[in-house]
Formats: structure tokens, sequence, C-alpha cells
């Protein structure tokens, strides 16, 4: 393999165990150099844990970690020189100004003081904020803020970048704007692994797209590629009655090209069928079941058809890996951590 056909990210046979609880199981992943790659997966299943070990601030329990062809435990010094990592939530001093918080970022990286204010002023024009420059960031709106925390983690130029559910918080405007963000840097040579539960982020950004859960890779692929594995459409339903959900998953299941999905407090259940032909004895069936329905739709399977398919959940963009109980991640990690004096955002 020549150098540039070399991976980004390689991923092999990673574990990683906090206590009793496995956030990683095995994880296999690679990420090809110069793209977008989309690390999806629903609460718990190891995103953030995997970006943690990426990015040196974990250490994995077993298996083999290397981005840009250094291993992230050997080489972690070295490493933390060539990437950039934005978190789930914008890390930035609110006491100082933007200019001030990315001149702080330079400094870090041992940039020369002059070389920072530079690059500072570079970044803050790039991404919009030149006018809000000498003012506190305390007072940024929220997309202002995590515009600025990408501004941040871009300091160094790194050719890699970690970028952990960098739209969250942030309205559709927003999202858009980042999104386009994310485009340039790609164009200019930046490769990004991406993990979001707003599938609609993955399906416009991801050149590829892998899906974890438990903590391993259970699927992987373009969107287009994801989408095909559940059929030519998706026909969705809401039964008036939870005493209904068994007979209506039998009729499904007698039309269905897979496996029936059933939303026991919605009421919902979803199937993919092989077209709109079968739609006519669906309805039959079920009146002959007894079964009273709210809602009936037949649509193109989305990501977020695939995600529940392949998970079992919806994807559940409102809750985020990193807080709560249903985080991979504790929020205060015991011994086997690296240090983490990594100049993160």
């Amino acid at each position: 393999m020549s150098e540039s056909d070399a991976p980004a990210v390689l991923m092999e046979g990673v574990r990683k165990n906090y206590g009793s609880t496995q956030a990683l199981a095995g994880l296999d992943l690679t990420v090809a150099a110069g793209t977008v790659h989309g690390l999806l997966g629903p609460n718990g299943a190891g995103k953030t844990t995997a970006v943690r070990i990426l990015t040196t601030l974990l250490r994995p329990d077993a298996g083999r970690a290397e981005v840009l062809g250094l291993d992230v435990a050997r080489s972690a010094a070295a490493l933390r020189g060539r990437i950039g990592l934005t978190g789930q939530y914008a890390a930035v001093d609110e006491r100082l100004t933007g200019l001030e918080n990315l001149e702080m970022f330079g400094r870090l990286y041992r940039l020369p003081a002059r070389r920072a204010r530079a690059r500072a002023m570079e970044l803050l024009e790039r991404f919009d904020l030149a006018d809000a420059a000498r003012r506190m960031s305390g007072t940024y709106s929220g997309g202002m803020r995590r515009r600025l925390d990408l501004a941040a983690s871009l300091i160094i130029a790194p050719p890699m970048l970690f970028l952990d559910e960098p739209t969250t918080g942030l309205d559709p405007r927003g999202r858009i704007g980042m999104w386009e963000v994310i485009g340039d840097l790609v164009r200019d040579g930046t490769t990004v692994l991406l993990t979001t539960q707003y599938l609609e982020e993955a399906d416009q950004l991801a050149d590829q797209i892998s899906v974890i859960d438990g903590g391993r890779v259970i699927a992987e692929g373009t969107a287009d590629e994801l989408k095909a594995r559940i059929g030519g459409h998706q026909l969705d339903i809401e039964v008036a009655r939870g005493g209904d959900l068994t007979a209506a998953a039998g009729v499904l299941a007698g039309v269905g090209t897979g496996e029936v999905t059933v939303d026991e407090q919605s009421r919902r259940l979803s199937v993919p069928v092989p077209g709109a032909s079968v739609l006519a004895e669906v309805v039959r069936g079920l009146d002959a079941a007894g079964v009273a329905l709210v809602d009936v739709a037949l649509h193109r399977p989305s990501l977020d058809d695939v995600f529940l398919s392949l998970t079992g959940r919806a994807s559940g963009a409102a809750a985020h890996d990193g807080g709560g109980a249903a985080s991979d991640t504790p929020p205060a990690q015991g011994g086997g951590s690296e240090p983490q004096d990594l100049v993160t955002t």
C-alpha cells in the first residue's frame, strides 16, 4: 500500500471497558484520507469512546488504533500536534473575546505570538466572526460559539479533524452553515471523522458511513448502499389501540421483505416492502383482523429507516453521547486514561 493509499484512521479489534461496562467490543474502522466518514449509532453505542481513543484522550484496553500512521498509544505526543477535535459542547472561555480564545489555543500549540494572532484573525474572517472578534465570547449566540469552537480546532490546520456531534444545539440555519464549512475543509484536503445522530447530516456530508451498536460496527457503506439494504419502499402505520400491535405486526410480516419494527409507545409499525402494490393488501388484511388505523404512509427509505432497521431504535438526536446515563463514556474517568493535555475544543 502506497503512502497516498494509507487510511487516515485504522482501528482493529479495539476494546474499552469502564469497570463492568463494555463500551467498545472489538471495533474495526477504516477511514480513507481526504474524505468525510460518518460514525452513526444510538446513545451508548461507543461513538464518543472511539473518538477519545483516536484523539489520545483514552487508552484502548486491547486492539490496534492508528491515526495518520501513528499509533495512538505509543506516539500520542507526536499525534496531538497533527489532529483537531471539536467535542459535543463548545469549549470556549466566556471571559475572553473571540480573538483571545483563538490566540490562547495558538499559544498552547506553541505558535509564536505573532503567528498565533495572525492565524486567529484569519480564522475569524473565515468563520464570519471578524466583527465580533473583540466581544466577550459569553455574549455570542449558540451558532457563533460553535463556529468559534471549530475555528479553535483548526488553529494549526490539522490534516485530521474529529467532529463529535458538531452541530449539537444549532438551529437548522446554523447546522447548514456548519455543513458548508466542513465541506470547504475537505475540499482543502482535511480528513474528517464525524459522529452524529442527525441522520440527514450524514446523508449530506459523509462519503462513507459506519453504523455502530454495542461497541462494534454492524453495517457500513455509502448512504445509498445502506438504504438499499432495506428494500425499495418503507411502509409505516399507526394503530389506534396498543392491543392491536401484535395482529398488525402479523399482517405486515406477510407482505414485508424484512423485519417488522414495532414502537409500542407511539403504536407505530414499520416494514420494508417491495413497492406500492402491497398497500391495498395491507389495508384489507388489517381490516379483516379488526385493526383500526390512525395513519398509513408509504415512502422510499431514508437513513432514519436504515438506523431503525439496523439498531431497532430511533436515532435519538435529541439526546447525545457523553451526557447522562445513556452516554458510552462516563463523565469522570478512573485509571487508565491518557493524561488530558491534548488541546481540544
